[in-house]
Parts: C-alpha cells; structure tokens; sequence
C-alpha cells in the first residue's frame, strides 16, 4: 500500500502528459485522499481486530493477490498511456497493449481490482465503501472514454469493452 501512495505522488505526476490539471481538483482530490486515509487507518488500527493466523486466512491471501494484480495492471496501463504522447502533444490516441487490448478503461479496471483486493484482504467496511465509491466514480468514466474513442476513431477496435474484459 505503501507503494502504491508513493508511486501516485511523487512518480507518476512528473510521467504525465498533456493538459494542466486544474488545481480545484488537485485540492479535492487531496481533502479526500486524507479523509479517507484517516478512516483507513483510523478503522484498521483501533477498531479492526484479525486472529493471529490472519495473514494465512483466504480472504488475506486472496485479497492481497487480487491488489497486487490490480497495482500491477494500473501502473503499466498508467505507463502505456503516458507513452501515447510526445512531450508537448495533448491530442487523444487509441491505447494499445496490456489490457487496453481487451478494454478502453485498462487503467481504470486495475484501480478497481486494486482496492476489491484491499477490501477483501482487509475485511472492512470503510475498505469495501471505498471500493464501490472507486466502481461507481470511475466505472463511468471508463464508458465515457470508451464511447469518446468509438466515436472518435473510426478504426478504434470494436471488439473492445469499455471497463470488464469480454463483458462491459
């Protein structure tokens, strides 16, 4: 997890191209990643209470795979689109390789493996609330892309779903 905050803080922003990011939503998008930090935390250290052989548990084992799967599909996804685009250029591209053969949103589904993992290894409610919150906040936005690419690219790939692979 410890990782994965890094990663989204101090490497990543200096990897993206293309527009300026409007600092309204920077601020926001702080306020809430401190709030929900805080209830992560505040959940995991003083009210969640595992046994002693939780991190052999299913739910821990499985858990973990499925956020490291996910880690793994948004950084690389993350990797393929800021290679989309020479320095300077802010013109829209078709995403190939990894999963955006399969899907419009590759980056977006990782995410949302991501923090279903987290949610099933931790076993928490807020965890779980915070991953429906990441499904129906950017669930939408990768059928908006989707639909963006379809309509704007004529040899965009019709076989491509717009979130889950061979599903939606």
């Amino acid at each position: 997890l410890c990782f994965l905050i890094y990663h989204r803080t101090f490497i990543y922003p200096f990897f993206t191209r293309g527009r300026p990011f409007p600092l309204q939503l920077l601020f926001f998008g702080t306020l809430f990643c401190i709030y929900n930090g805080f209830l992560q935390g505040y959940y995991l250290v003083y009210c969640a209470e595992y046994p002693n052989d939780w991190c052999t548990d299913i739910r821990f084992t499985s858990g973990l795979l499925l956020f490291l799967l996910g880690m793994g599909i948004n950084i690389h996804s993350d990797l393929l689109l800021r290679q989309l685009r020479k320095p300077g250029e802010v013109t829209y591209k078709i995403p190939q390789g990894g999963l955006f053969t399969y899907v419009s949103g590759a980056n977006y589904f990782g995410e949302i493996v991501e923090w279903f993992g987290f949610a099933i290894a931790t076993w928490s409610l807020p965890a779980f609330a915070f991953a429906f919150f990441t499904l129906c906040c950017i669930g939408p936005r990768a059928y908006h892309h989707h639909r963006y690419y379809l309509k704007t690219f004529t040899d965009y790939p019709k076989s491509r779903k717009a979130l889950i692979p061979f599903v939606f």
